[in-house]
């Protein structure tokens, strides 16, 4: 049996999960999902801490493998609880990739995420000009009863210290990592990912239906891909 940690994207809430979780356990496999902290002070390393604590709370000592799983803006976060949660594998899943140094914030110009995102709607049929709008860029392929759920919670957002800290590791953690992309992913686009993702971690995505948010448009798919590594 394996532990699966689940961390979230920018939300930070364990909710995001809540419909991959339970068919994870129903292969007996342990899962911990993490909510992250909010308050404006919180950077990275409280984000580590928490992934660590939320472990250590839910599974003193899990079982092996633990496979830590990263949606989204996760990619910065959960690389530095490898070590406090002795994590043997990575899976990103429409992630952020950092670089040694270089900020969440910076993230968006040295990707070049912001074109890539206006050429895909334009390639799409919709307005490469239109402002970010959830229902379109994150939730286009959710079910409308999982979408109301989700933008009735209160959004809080990350805080700014996360964007505003540098990625503090000299490289990538020495565990093996998988990425697991959206083909319709409007945010981060398939082709913009395979760059990034080969220039950064020398892998290539592994493509996967669906956009940005695919642990609620299709959960059961997503969670297929993670039972591969128990």
């Amino acid at each position: 049996m394996a532990t699966y940690v689940l961390v979230p994207g920018a939300d930070g809430q364990g909710w995001y999960w809540h419909l991959v979780e339970p068919e994870l356990r129903a292969h007996g496999h342990t899962v911990v999902t993490v909510t992250l902290p909010s308050h404006e002070s919180a950077g990275l390393d409280a984000f580590a801490d928490a992934i660590a604590e939320a472990v250590r709370a839910a599974a003193p000592a899990p079982p092996h493998p633990v496979v830590l799983v990263a949606q989204s803006l996760g990619g910065f976060s959960a690389p530095l609880a490898c070590d406090r949660i002795g994590a043997d594998r990575i899976v990103l899943v429409n992630a952020m990739v950092p670089r040694p140094g270089e900020s969440a914030g910076e993230w968006w110009g040295n990707t070049g995420q912001a074109d890539a995102r206006a050429a895909y709607a334009k390639a799409d049929g919709r307005d490469p000009d239109a402002a970010f709008d959830a229902r379109t860029d994150f939730f286009h392929d959710v079910p409308d009863a999982v979408t109301e759920e989700a933008l009735a919670a209160p959004q809080a957002g990350p805080p700014a210290a996360v964007f505003a800290q540098p990625w503090p590791l000299a490289s990538w953690p020495d565990v093996p990592t998988r990425f697991l992309q959206g083909r319709e992913d409007r945010f981060f686009p398939l082709e913009f990912q395979r760059e990034v993702v080969r220039e950064r971690l020398g892998i290539d995505v592994e493509v996967l239906p669906g956009g940005h948010l695919p642990a609620l448009s299709r959960p059961r798919e997503l969670a297929a891909e993670l039972l591969k590594e128990a």
